[in-house]
């Protein structure tokens, strides 16, 4: 199998106006997170359509468990890199738990810190629950994208990080606060971890489009983390992740051998070394 050519893509940025013609068209749209400026730029470079900066970065970049314990300061820092690196692509911050729930003043505030650090859009999670939050964001002129089915700041809500939408009542409160958000003016949604009957038939009755992580092949576009996806992270891996690549294995490989050439005095050589002398 020949491996896929790196594309030079039209320069053209990426809007939230751009998301909209895509579904309308039927053109899926390709999300992935990023962290830093190194990692958007290669992103940006073969055209990967947005860039969610999400709070993600807790579990796969500082350590922690889940990603409640993210603050604000920690998703300005990703923001602002990701931004330095990212030319074409939309850029999304996820806002962290507690940054926009608990009043519309702090999410006023937070989202347009959000923006002043070079976000396009930011995220929140939770349906009919968010709707003033939303629609405020966005009558301020701040594109929001919806978040519904698991959603990780709720995680001590659900339990653990089950499927959601499988049952009649959940699935409707799903469906209900889809049409929701998008009444509240949301630009999209990602569907997280629902049946893909569900997210076919949610993705079907919204005019602004899905974007499904373990919801199957029906939405409007697809999002993993990175991390997942290159093979980084391996403390566990999910279901609905696709592996393109294991940077894990290769990383710790590389280093094991870097660690042996320095030991065995393999490296550096006079190759690697400047002389006093001008060449």
């Amino acid at each position: 199998m020949c491996p896929p050519r790196i594309l030079k893509p039209d320069l053209k940025p990426v809007t939230v106006a751009t998301l909209q013609e895509m579904k309308r068209r039927g053109e899926k749209i390709v999300v992935l997170t990023a962290y830093d400026a190194l990692t958007a730029e290669m992103l940006d470079e073969v055209g990967i359509d947005v860039l969610l900066v999400g709070d993600s970065s807790g579990m796969v970049f500082a350590g922690y468990e889940t990603t409640l314990p993210v603050e604000m300061e920690h998703m300005i820092y990703h923001i602002q890199a990701v931004r330095r690196g990212a030319k074409r692509a939309l850029v999304v911050g996820d806002m962290p738990f507690l940054s926009y729930q608990p009043s519309l003043r702090d999410a006023i505030a937070n989202a347009g810190k959000f923006l002043k650090a070079g976000a396009q859009a930011v995220k929140l999670e939770g349906g009919r629950e968010v709707f003033e939050i939303a629609k405020a964001l966005v009558g301020f002129g701040i594109p929001v994208m919806g978040h519904l089915g698991l959603t990780p700041q709720s995680i001590n809500k659900f339990g653990g990080y089950r499927v959601r939408g499988r049952g009649k009542d959940e699935a409707r409160e799903l469906e209900d606060g889809a049409l929701a958000l998008q009444q509240a003016g949301c630009f999209s949604i990602v569907l997280e971890k629902v049946p893909y009957e569900l997210a076919r038939r949610i993705t079907t009755r919204l005019q602004i489009p899905t974007i499904g992580i373990g919801a199957g092949p029906y939405c409007d576009g697809q999002v993993l983390v990175v991390d997942d996806m290159l093979g980084r992270f391996e403390k566990f891996v999910s279901r609905f992740v696709k592996r393109y690549a294991e940077l894990a294995k290769i990383t710790k490989e590389a280093c094991a051998r870097y660690r042996d050439d320095v030991k065995s005095g393999k490296f550096p050589t006079l190759e690697h070394s400047f002389s006093s002398k001008k060449k």
